[in-house]
């Protein structure tokens, strides 16, 4: 990739864009696209994020933005960031800096003009490729090689940069699982093992935004067994100690080829015992938000319908339980069943049931009671624990009809000899 070029990149030619860096790079200052936005381009991927290192100071990229009509939010001012609307497209623009002091989780850091102190200072070397506003790339740390075999590795000494910041150790293997081919760099990997202490210094918040991360790769399933030979998954999920994570791999192959998305919680479900209380205590621990806590629960709560179950039986399990947790569950048992069908005849039928259950469940929609309280009032029986036990048995006889009996046939039974008054 040497004399390397993203000129023909869409987003870098946006005038907005062009406008910003233009403005940042009057009068001696300079000021150039850096990380992940160059990165990706290089390697064909999707750009999100597009980020700007400049050598103005903050309080100088703050009056040269806004003096061309941008609009900037001092997001972390103290850090020497600021983001810059261009275009209603936010941009973090950092003045370069070098870190003089770390402790594993924060850096003080002092602002310069020396670009390859600035890039010294990341922690990979594909996120230190700089980009000017023509599209030629800067590459002052050797990224552009590692680039070309995909090789996440470590600015300088791998040690070093893991305790400026311990959060590095996760990223390692999730770089390693979005970009990353073939096995990790072993400096960097060894590393991670001498160092994987560090990770409990860490706010869970970060741990969670990382790890989901990785579980969202296309294939995390190699960064996973790196990580668990390494002692660092272990760490990060104890849960996964005894339980494993043989069936990532089935899990990815099943979403390739049906066609499902990646999903980092069902990826998570996949390497954690069904376990209600280990659920709760690891939803607790990593601060899961209450729609991830909630779902990782329910999941781990519902048994696993048998293969051969009526769609009629299962119907009744979807009503009285979550339907995204039996969706959970059979997407899980279908991925394992296939991944062993092509040389058992037990598993490929077992697959087929979990399929069907699967496709049942996906379509189904729940059915409205036909029965309120109201109803009951109209024909005299009067508010109360009777009424509400009457309700219950008569949702009850309803769901075991498979749904079928109609509101006059159940306020027929309402009024029957032996029914509350």
């Amino acid at each position: 990739m040497s004399g390397a070029s993203i000129a023909s990149a869409a987003w870098l030619a946006e005038p907005a864009l062009q406008k910003l860096l233009s403005v940042l790079s009057a009068d001696s200052e300079k000021a150039r696209v850096v990380g992940g936005a160059v990165r990706n381009t290089l390697l064909g991927e999707a750009v999100t994020d597009i980020d700007i290192a400049t050598t103005t100071l903050p309080d100088e990229t703050v009056r040269r933005a806004q003096a061309a009509g941008f609009r900037t939010i001092a997001t972390g001012i103290e850090h020497g960031t600021v983001t810059v609307l261009a275009d209603g497209r936010p941009h973090e623009v950092t003045t370069l800096r070098a870190d003089i002091a770390t402790d594993g989780r924060h850096a003080t850091v002092s602002y310069g003009r020396d670009w390859k102190a600035d890039a010294e200072r990341r922690d990979f070397t594909v996120n230190a490729l700089y980009a000017e506003a023509d599209g030629t790339v800067i590459d002052l740390v050797g990224g552009l090689a590692d680039l070309e075999t995909r090789t996440i590795r470590f600015i300088g000494d791998a040690e070093t940069r893991i305790r400026e910041d311990y959060l590095r150790i996760l990223r390692f293997f999730r770089f390693f699982a979005q970009y990353g081919g073939g096995r990790p760099d072993a400096a960097g990997l060894k590393a991670c093992a001498r160092l994987k202490e560090g990770i409990a210094r860490l706010s869970v918040e970060r741990i969670w935004a990382e790890l989901k991360k990785l579980l969202g790769a296309a294939d995390p399933s190699r960064a996973l067994l790196w990580m668990r030979q390494a002692g660092v998954l272990t760490l990060a999920v104890p849960e996964t100690e005894k339980w494993g994570i043989d069936s990532i791999h089935g899990l990815v192959t099943a979403e390739r080829d049906l066609g499902w998305p990646a999903d980092p919680l069902l990826r998570l479900e996949a390497i954690v015992p069904p376990d209600p209380a280990r659920a709760v205590a690891l939803s607790e621990r990593l601060k899961l938000s209450n729609g991830e806590r909630d779902r990782l629960v329910a999941w781990a709560s519902v048994p696993l319908p048998a293969h051969d179950m009526a769609e009629a039986v299962f119907a009744r399990l979807l009503y009285g339980g979550d339907p995204q947790a039996y969706r959970d569950r059979l997407m899980l048992a279908l991925a394992s069943a296939r991944s062993y069908a092509g040389t058992s005849d037990k598993h490929m039928i077992e697959a087929g049931g979990y399929g069907r259950l699967l496709k049942f469940a996906s379509t189904w929609k729940r059915p409205v009671f036909p029965v309120a309280g109201k109803d009951l009032q109209a024909l005299g029986i009067a508010p109360g624990p009777a009424m509400g036990d009457l309700l219950r048995r008569l949702e009850a006889d309803w769901t075991a009809s498979g749904f079928a009996l109609t509101r006059d046939e159940l306020l027929a039974r309402a009024t029957a000899p032996g029914a509350p008054d």
